[in-house]
């Protein structure tokens, strides 16, 4: 958190002091938020939705329609508070995270209801070595509890109080010239930095670095970067992840075959989803028969 105002003082040494931030929930603090809108600067940052914050609880229960973002994602503007202690906070509702929430507490119910039943025909019942491992369970415990008659039941209470944050989140911004889009997409650039720091970590091998000059460790980031720069474009080409893209190229095979006396050197048929991500990137498809020579 104590690197907000590290940067901030940095771009205001470059004249870059009407800034809109875009933080996630951990660097929320009362403090960080003030210096963010020295000289006239603004953010837009993530608000935790279990915190049990007054604001947010009454954002939350507050009725509103929610306006469409884009496909699959809704939002509703709420305001907290008057004057100086003014809030304009959003809920930002995600419909396909929403349904996979909602499947993952029905599997959840389902494997808890089998495990109760379970214990309960047993003679220790909540004192059952089942039992307590099931009360402790990292994920299910949360949703047990004890009946007086030493059963273990479902605690639905929790489980509806749960359902409430199904493929919701919170965003709070202290612009007030910002639209209700802007935010909510303002904010999700956040989740893209984030996943291109993931890729080159990852699927780019960034690291580990295993250069020691400093002319081949910044070429080794270069490459990394440019090839940052080229997932990224297939993927707003196509509109599909590049683990995706990546697959259904890598589905295309070289061979050799020797047919009398000559070596023939062809590719794979190429599938209709290979041709189409060729055709979204602008290139023109090798040749299946890449070349024939003696063999």
């Amino acid at each position: 958190m104590s690197t907000i105002q590290t940067v901030k003082d940095d771009l205001s040494g470059w004249k870059l002091n009407r800034c809109i931030f875009v933080c996630d929930a951990g660097m929320g603090s009362d403090a960080n938020m003030q210096y963010l809108q020295r000289g006239g600067g603004h953010y837009i940052i993530g608000r935790r939705m279990k915190s049990g914050e007054a604001d947010v609880q009454q954002a939350l229960s507050q009725k509103g329609r929610y306006t469409e973002i884009a496909e699959n994602l809704l939002a509703k503007q709420v305001i907290i508070g008057n004057g100086e202690k003014r809030k304009r906070l959003v809920v930002v509702k995600n419909i396909k995270e929403q349904k996979r929430h909602e499947q993952s507490r029905k599997k959840i119910i389902e494997c808890l209801e089998s495990a109760i039943t379970k214990i309960n025909k047993g003679r220790k019942k909540s004192q059952s070595k089942e039992a307590l491992a099931l009360r402790a369970h990292r994920i299910y415990g949360k949703y047990v509890k004890e009946l007086k008659s030493g059963k273990l039941a479902l605690d639905k209470t929790k489980l509806q109080r749960e359902a409430r944050y199904d493929g919701k989140y919170m965003i709070e911004s202290s612009d007030d010239t910002l639209s209700l889009t802007d935010i909510v997409l303002g904010y999700k650039q956040l989740y893209d930095v984030e996943h291109a720091f993931r890729t080159l970590k990852t699927t780019l091998d960034l690291r580990p670095n295993y250069h020691t000059k400093h002319d081949r460790i910044r070429c080794h980031i270069f490459a990394c970067f440019i090839a940052l720069l080229l997932v990224r474009m297939s993927e707003n080409a196509t509109g599909k992840p590049w683990e995706r893209i990546r697959r259904e190229l890598n589905r295309l095979f070289y061979g050799e075959f020797k047919v009398e006396n000559k070596l023939v050197a062809q590719l794979t048929e190429f599938t209709s989803a290979q041709k189409s991500i060729f055709s979204a990137l602008g290139i023109k498809p090798p040749s299946s028969v890449v070349g024939i020579r003696d063999s």
